[in-house]
């Protein structure tokens, strides 16, 4: 699902998603579980403020951003 990803950015660009839109609904990462670099693509798991999981990845090559998985801990 293409997700809108608000990221920050440091040492590099998209360094990590701070928060994503969904359907609407604006959802803040209050911490970010793990991440997975791939040759074609980031992957970040991250906790919402909602409480539920969610995986999300950047496709670096188009700067685009998707919901992988969801679920409720």
């Amino acid at each position: 699902m293409k997700t809108i990803v608000k990221t920050y950015s440091g040492h590099k660009a998209d360094e990590r998603p701070v928060s994503f839109t969904l359907e609407n609904r604006v959802y803040r990462i209050v911490d970010i579980v793990d991440r997975y670099y791939n040759p074609d693509e980031d992957l970040f798991k991250v906790t919402a403020d909602d409480g539920n999981v969610y995986i999300l990845g950047h496709f670096r090559e188009d700067d685009r951003w998707e919901l992988k998985a969801f679920y409720r801990p």
